[in-house]
């Protein structure tokens, strides 16, 4: 099968890739549905628009998920494939191809690049130091470190930045750093890594950034970065880690930001398998298709410098636009499961229709870089208003007086309204084209209320059938030309409203044509919705959630202190020896350091863990934990009440 080339405009369009660790949240359907509204709108409009994704698979995070389900990575990853790509499909994302970078495609794809970037002596190697889990023998990343603030000295700060000061270091200056993997101390140890010469492209990087479409307070903010002492990237990470190995390396590996957009490449490649064309046609600077990439803003930094700099470096095409969106936040609210407001995709899906979504979220969406609110109650009122109330309300209020007809149109109609309606055609053209959908559906509605104000002025129930039936043939017509306006955003709402006229699917060009012939009975299309009452953290799925026989395998023993003593250079431990009866003793450090000294601590009764498996730490061997509760004022120990003795099952 070829590609088709009749149509004006080839275009290839993308969104970020979700990551391959856990199910999607409401944040991913923002980008998918932008995205998505824009590549129909495309095809809708005569071009030829192909949309692509993919599971972003590789990386830390996915390999530390399996080992925590005790799974492999490609078991984790192909499971979690299977929920992204159903779940994009209640939502009525239309990919041409979603794909996973965990692929032949994406290796051949990455090691060309690299190779041809080192062939052009943009390829280095420097020994860094790093932070080193000793227990779990692997280099850290920043997000796997935790520690004290070196600049306030806040606690419990990730990374390389504090979220209380607001203060940016070296992740090596983090004081009292702690392994969020092991729960250990971590070393420093030095390693040799390979480095992309990004400062090297600077003038590729200036010269996309003045070429290519961009909005402004991006683009501004990638040439602030291209001109404050522009850095060699990092572009290999330590084994072990779960991506592809770097060719010409022993045992190192890509970083993940390295083959990640380079599976955008490969999910097309694997799409033309059976095409005349392949994905480095596609991707040739004499390719004659626009390239555009839809992601959020926190991700910026990488596809505006990174990703043009690695594919100019191949000498491929650079993208002729990147499109960037905010966050999604929920009643006012950043998303959490513990607020109530961390909801799944799915999970949505089974409140409401999931067409309502993409409506509401269009309603809102803009060219700007704005976070976007989904409020519950606008939600419903939105919906209800527009939706029902307004566009749906006509084919509803008409079809009731064609059926007297036996369901058969007029000829006879009004063409002043339906000339302000097909007047709109360029305005509504332009608004989807500049991804300005707020407005767009502002003006649609405002269509909406036209015809029903159109209904209302001429009053069909007090006329003979004859004028009734035109006057709803009119207002039907009307129906058909604002259901093509909007049939990119509710794409399935609209295929049955098109059910309903008798008609095939549309595109823009049909909205000068006039409906003849006979309409189908009308079924209600959408009922209104009710207020949105989301459940509790504890109702909804919860990956935490034990049965019994899970609970009884945690072996809780009542302990007795019976010695507690300071460790040594370690600013929260207090290292216990406890009694457990006839268990013998238990060695265990605990961090309690800031809510207790060990003279309080001799001879108080406690709960531990009794089976928990040993962990090495820098001090000696913890053979256990002890429970405690905490919150921002300190830490609590739990105890057992008068009468409980050392060995004690805690049931």
């Amino acid at each position: 099968m070829d590609i088709p080339t009749k149509n004006n405009r080839k275009i290839l369009v993308t969104q970020a890739l979700p990551y391959a660790n856990a199910p999607l949240h409401l944040g991913h359907i923002l980008e998918a549905v932008q995205t998505d509204i824009w590549c129909r709108f495309q095809n809708l409009n005569g071009n030829e628009c192909h949309f692509f994704c993919a599971d972003d698979t590789h990386g830390t995070p996915v390999m530390l998920k399996a080992k925590e389900m005790d799974i492999s990575p490609e078991k984790l990853i192909s499971d979690m494939y299977d929920d992204h790509k159903k779940t994009y499909d209640i939502y009525g994302i239309n990919f041409a191809n979603f794909y996973t970078t965990h692929s032949d495609e994406n290796r051949k794809f990455s090691e060309n690049i690299y190779l041809e970037a080192k062939k052009n002596n943009l390829i280095s190697k420097e020994t860094i130091e790093q932070l080193y889990d000793e227990n779990e023998k692997m280099f850290l990343s920043d997000r796997f470190i935790k520690g004290s603030c070196p600049k306030c000295g806040a606690e419990d700060q990730h990374g390389d930045n504090c979220s209380v000061c607001g203060a940016s270091y070296d992740v090596l200056e983090i004081k009292d750093p702690i392994s969020i993997v092991s729960g250990t101390t971590p070393v420093k140890k030095k390693s040799e890594h390979v480095f992309f010469d990004l400062p090297k492209t600077i003038d590729i990087l200036n010269r996309f950034l003045d070429k290519s479409n961009l909005q402004t307070p991006i683009k501004n903010k990638l040439k602030e970065w291209l001109n404050d002492d522009l850095k060699k990237w990092d572009i290999s990470r330590d084994a072990p880690y779960f991506g592809f190995e770097i060719p010409e390396e022993d045992n190192k590996y890509f970083y993940v930001w390295v083959d990640a957009p380079i599976g955008y490449i490969a999910s097309m490649e694997n799409w033309l398998k059976d095409k005349k064309l392949n994905a480095t046609d596609l991707w040739s600077k004499n390719s004659d298709y626009e390239i555009y990439h839809f992601i959020g803003k926190d991700i910026a930094y990488f596809h505006g410098l990174f990703w043009p700099a690695l594919l100019s470096s191949a000498n491929l095409k650079l993208p002729d636009g990147i499109f960037v969106h905010g966050f999604l936040t929920i009643n006012g609210e950043k998303m959490s499961k513990s607020k109530g407001t961390g909801i799944s995709a799915k999970d949505f899906a089974e409140m409401c229709d999931p067409e309502t979504l993409r409506y509401y979220l269009a309603a809102k969406l803009n060219d700007k870089v704005e976070d976007l609110d989904l409020n519950f109650e606008d939600y419903v009122q939105r919906i209800n208003s527009d939706l029902v109330g307004k566009y749906l309300n006509i084919a509803s209020r008409s079809a009731t007086f064609l059926k007297k007809n036996n369901n058969e149109l007029s000829e006879n109609i009004d063409k002043n309204l339906i000339k302000s309606l097909t007047d709109e055609k360029e305005k509504i053209i332009k608004l989807y084209e500049e991804r300005n959908y707020s407005k767009l559906i502002r003006l649609i509605m405002d269509l909406a209320d036209d015809v029903n104000k159109y209904i209302n002025e001429q009053t069909p129930w007090k006329k003979d059938i004859n004028e009734a039936v035109s006057i709803c043939s009119t207002s039907l017509n009307a129906f058909k030309i604002i259901t093509i306006y909007l049939s990119p955003i509710i794409p399935n709402i609209t295929k049955n409203a098109y059910k309903f006229l008798n008609l095939e699917n549309c595109s823009f060009d049909d909205v000068d044509i006039k409906l003849s012939g006979k309409i189908n009975t009308y079924k209600s299309l959408l009922n209104r919705l009710e207020p949105l009452i989301i459940p509790e953290e504890d109702n909804m799925e919860n990956e935490n959630i034990i049965d019994i026989k899970q609970f009884s395998n945690v072996d809780l023993r009542v302990a007795k202190i019976l010695k507690a003593e300071d460790v040594k250079d370690a600013d929260k431990l207090i290292q216990l020896t406890l009694d457990v009866g006839e268990l013998g003793t238990r060695n265990v450090f605990a961090g309690i350091k800031s809510s207790y000294a060990p003279a309080e601590l001799n001879n108080r009764l406690v709960v531990l863990v009794n089976n928990l498996a040993p962990r090495k730490m820098k001090f000696g061997i913890s053979e256990g934990m002890v429970l405690a509760s905490s919150n921002d004022d300190g830490i609590y120990l739990i105890s057992p009440d008068e009468g409980a003795k050392p060995g004690m099952k805690v049931k």
